[in-house]
């Protein structure tokens, strides 16, 4: 039992922790950023620049969301595996 409620105190315990340490998904990296800002400073229009923005931080988001997925999908595999020990043990 008093390990079970540990569990349940630390998954709170980062569930807040993340939740207060958050930043902008929609941030961009330095080099991201530059190449927008040279297309600000050779004059092109305003729409293609949004829309290079909009391509880049896009493509950010989907570079970060890779590895969160296959830590996720393992970390599920995990679980199931353990559920299945259990289930023999028991």
């Amino acid at each position: 039992m008093k390990r079970q409620l540990f569990k349940v105190f630390f998954a709170g315990l980062m569930m807040l922790t993340l939740s207060l340490v958050s930043t902008k998904a929609y941030s961009q990296c330095a080099m991201c950023r530059a190449t927008v800002e040279s297309n600000v400073g050779t004059g092109s229009s305003e729409d293609s620049d949004s829309q290079v923005g909009a391509g880049l931080n896009t493509g950010i988001l989907y570079l970060m969301l890779i590895p969160y997925v296959l830590v996720g999908t393992v970390g599920f595999l995990w679980y199931k595996s353990s559920q299945k020990k259990k289930a023999k043990a028991a």
